[in-house]
């Protein structure tokens, strides 16, 4: 009940605080286990897994640090979210989200690991390509731009929405991880899983993969 509140509330909102315009929203499943990636710009990224993911089975990780403020705790318990230690391999909320897959969940998550200061992609950590390798799950990029930090501020002191862009992509998987070189691999898959973020992003949001190799044969094709 409780779950359901804070999901309208949430609805409430993000209509009230922006206008979002969505390209390829046809493409995110309304059923079964995947994965969803995104870019994180900003504070207000979060409420809009639970605006447009519409199911009671969104896997969400939040940062350590949000532990510490009581109501943010309580919000993000009420909203099923895993507490992640974003600077060691916090193993235990890798095997929390796999479980919760495993029983048909949705896993959302912005491979960088934090907001990034400039709104251009940052250089991913691998958690998110490790769950999505173990999982064999199909991988939904998604890029958002429009809710960087410091126009949500000035437009909002105004009493102006945010004008928000997003863009789903065509979804893919990736290979398990193999035996020999599984670090080298891992990186080549969180390459791949930016990229494919990267293509969907006006140019001047790709940041530290720009001129990747990979983003080049995608832009390519």
């Amino acid at each position: 009940m409780i779950y359901r509140l804070v999901r309208i509330f949430i609805n409430i909102v993000i209509k009230l605080t922006m206008k979002i315009e969505v390209e390829g929203l046809e493409r995110m499943p309304q059923s079964g286990s995947f994965i969803a990636t995104a870019n994180h710009l900003g504070r207000l990224d979060a409420p809009l897994i639970w605006y447009y993911v519409k199911r009671d089975d969104v896997i969400a990780i939040v940062a350590e640090k949000y532990q510490e403020n009581a109501f943010l705790r309580w919000f993000a318990r009420q909203l099923n979210a895993i507490f992640v230690d974003r600077y060691n391999a916090d193993v235990s909320a890798m095997r929390q989200v796999l479980d919760r897959l495993k029983k048909g969940g949705v896993f959302v998550v912005a491979p960088e690991g934090t907001r990034s200061p400039t709104g251009a992609l940052i250089e991913a950590r691998q958690g998110a390509a490790y769950i999505a390798s173990r999982s064999g799950l199909p991988i939904l990029p998604v890029a958002v731009t429009g809710t960087e930090d410091r126009l949500a501020k000035q437009r909002l002191k105004r009493l102006r929405r945010l004008q928000v862009s997003g863009r789903v992509g065509e979804m893919y998987t990736l290979p398990p991880l193999p035996r020999e070189n599984r670090d080298q691999v891992l990186k080549t898959y969180t390459d791949e899983m930016m990229c494919r973020i990267a293509v969907l992003l006006p140019p001047e949001y790709r940041g530290f993969y720009a001129d990747h190799p990979r983003l080049k044969e995608l832009l390519g094709e």
